[in-house]
């Protein structure tokens, strides 16, 4: 395993190094949603798809992130274990890691297909868009084995520095999931035209493809790693190591998107117009937040690598830079987002979408001025979860989300509030999917703040894993 970089001189190499292939890598992912709301939008033309496509892409964001409890715990360990060059131990941590996911991977798929039928209801979809949404749901839930392995596996390819695999492996997610999703759904050659379910399919066919191929590299020994069945046999005390710091990172991650959740129920209850052009925004500010993601994901990385070689001094400096550098490039987004919001919105509509397109214009225009402190607010995330401190920044993420951004959404979006148990009528603004928006803002500058302070306070430093 030749991953480590803690011998390097400087900061600014290493963090480029790694950031630049994830990047591209979120970029890749992204074409995923990308590619099924084009489809949606382009050759369903119905607002219900839309709108159920728009729950989708929460659902599936909510899906990747119940393995956080694995892969967060991997994240670090791996880090730190390749930082003190103790390459045997972190190559038992992904045994581990992949053996465990698997297990949580089935529990979640028993649980959780008996009742996606429930889901697009309670999250206030009707109808079409009801039925739509339960059935793209239950065919990607079939496949949570390999979106587990994705996780998992690119997690621990990142920890030891290795960002480039994951990239050939989203690249080739993506031209699969384009090719079928199309081909299923337009009926391509002798292929079946499915439509709507063709989009679902298409996108768990490129899930699978890019969890096979991730398997092999591990087996093969990319990175230093070997996935051998012997080493895959569950060690309790190991695993208990994982979950320790994973448990708190994962939670934070979930009740962070249950809260999301709700911050969209309240959108979908202003109907599928605000449904639909919200989904529309939500995959263009995507574009905007990938360089904060690359930056969180360098900067988990070299956290952890840099204090298992006991440097604090350079584990703190390179969070700061990757503030600064990934604030400069999302500054630059949010200036796109708000000269060619129009244009963009456009682009995942055509036919009758005339009163979708100039809200969701609007949406970016808003989300254009959260861009640097959502860069800074991600970047010291991964920061503290790479150096082990999942703990602190689960309460501040709760804290700003359950306490701003859903309360708020909901008195700027509704003109009025009933609570029957009260019997008490609150009175909002009435802005309706902006308001909640400006809701969203807000939260993610609360969040900003909070999180500064923390990672001022240095106590991240000495956390042991």
């Amino acid at each position: 395993m030749r991953t480590s970089f803690v011998d390097e001189p400087g900061t600014f190499r290493p963090m480029l190094r790694l950031t630049w292939p994830v990047l591209l890598e979120q970029v890749l992912h992204l074409l995923v949603g990308f590619t099924d709301m084009w489809l949606t939008g382009n050759f369903l033309q119905h607002e219900a798809y839309v709108a159920a496509m728009a729950l989708m892409i929460y659902a599936l964001w909510l899906t990747g992130n119940v393995f956080n409890f694995i892969a967060l715990g991997s994240t670090a360990l791996v880090a730190r274990f390749v930082g003190a060059r103790d390459f045997k131990m972190a190559d038992r941590v992904m045994n581990q890691s992949i053996v465990s996911g698997f297990l949580w991977s089935l529990l979640l798929m028993a649980f959780a297909l008996p009742l996606a039928g429930y889901f697009p209801r309670l999250m206030g979809l009707e109808g079409l868009a009801s039925e739509a949404a339960h059935r793209y749901l239950v065919i990607e839930l079939c496949v949570l084995p390999a979106v587990m392995v994705e996780r998992v596996a690119v997690a621990c390819l990142r920890a030891a520095g290795d960002t480039v695999s994951g990239l050939v492996v989203m690249a080739i997610v993506n031209l699969v999931n384009i090719a079928a999703s199309y081909s299923l759904c337009q009926g391509l050659g002798p292929l079946p035209q499915l439509g709507w379910t063709g989009i679902a399919l298409g996108t768990a066919i490129g899930h699978c493809g890019g969890a096979c191929i991730l398997l092999g590299l591990l087996a093969c020994g990319r990175a230093g790693f070997h996935l051998r069945p012997a080493a895959m046999r569950p060690d309790l005390d190991l695993i208990r190591r994982i979950l320790r710091i994973g448990i708190p990172g994962g939670t934070d991650v979930l009740l962070v998107s249950f809260c999301h959740l709700i911050f969209l129920r309240i959108i979908l209850s202003l109907g599928d117009v605000a449904a639909a052009a919200h989904g529309v925004a939500i995959q263009i500010e995507a574009l905007g937040y990938m360089p904060g993601g690359a930056f969180q994901v360098s900067a988990a990385t070299m956290a952890g690598q840099y204090l298992g070689a006991r440097d604090p001094a350079r584990a703190r400096r390179s969070a700061w830079m990757a503030c600064g550098v990934a604030s400069a490039v999302m500054s630059l987004a949010g200036a796109v987002f708000y000269i060619q919001a129009v244009p963009l919105a456009s682009f995942f509509l055509s036919g009758d979408a005339g009163e979708v397109v100039p809200l969701a214009a609007e949406i970016l225009q808003v989300v254009a001025f959260a861009m640097v402190p959502l860069a800074i607010l991600m970047v010291l995330i991964g920061a503290l979860r790479g150096a082990g401190d999942t703990r602190i920044p689960l309460l501040l993420n709760v804290f700003g989300v359950i306490f701003f951004r859903v309360p708020l959404a909901l008195l700027l979006a509704h003109g009025a509030i009933h609570v029957p148990f009260l019997d008490v009528t609150f009175h909002g603004a009435g802005l309706g999917v902006i308001g909640a928006w400006y809701a969203a803002i807000t939260d993610i500058v609360v969040r900003c703040i909070l999180m500064t302070l923390r990672f001022r306070h240095d106590g991240w430093l000495a956390m042991q894993v």
